[in-house]
């Protein structure tokens, strides 16, 4: 497994040639999950995180990190997700939770509505990210 921020990842891994792609949004962030080919036509996952933000000036700006995933990690890496998820669920059972207005809090510190989110991820640009 190799963890690096997008910024810094090297022209290896960020020309790697597309295979699949599925972004999840999940609260604040959108995950990507990339299949990726390497010359060899072998296979790797990217997770990448995207969190947008806004900049003093009012710009959005998106923060994002990016963990590489090779096939001989794929095991133990789901191993040690299950068992941590396995805990967190047993610890703190999954309730109702509450949206982000019903518990007071604010989605945007400029603004006090949310920012609209696409109802599709058929117009997602990778290369904005």
């Amino acid at each position: 497994m190799y963890f690096e921020d997008y910024d810094n990842a090297g022209p290896q891994e960020r020309n790697g040639d597309d295979v699949f792609s599925k972004p999840v949004r999940a609260g604040k962030r959108t995950y990507f999950f990339d299949v990726k080919a390497t010359k060899g036509n072998d296979y790797y996952l990217t997770i990448t995180e995207s969190k947008r933000r806004i900049e003093r000036d009012g710009r959005y700006v998106y923060d994002k990190h990016k963990i590489f995933l090779y096939k001989e990690d794929f095991e133990k890496f789901s191993e040690g997700l299950e068992e941590v998820i396995k805990f967190i669920k047993e610890r703190c059972p999954v309730t109702e939770t509450p949206s982000y207005e019903e518990r007071g809090e604010k989605l945007n510190t400029k603004t006090e509505e949310a920012p609209s989110v696409p109802n599709s991820f058929t117009d997602v640009n990778f290369e904005e990210l």
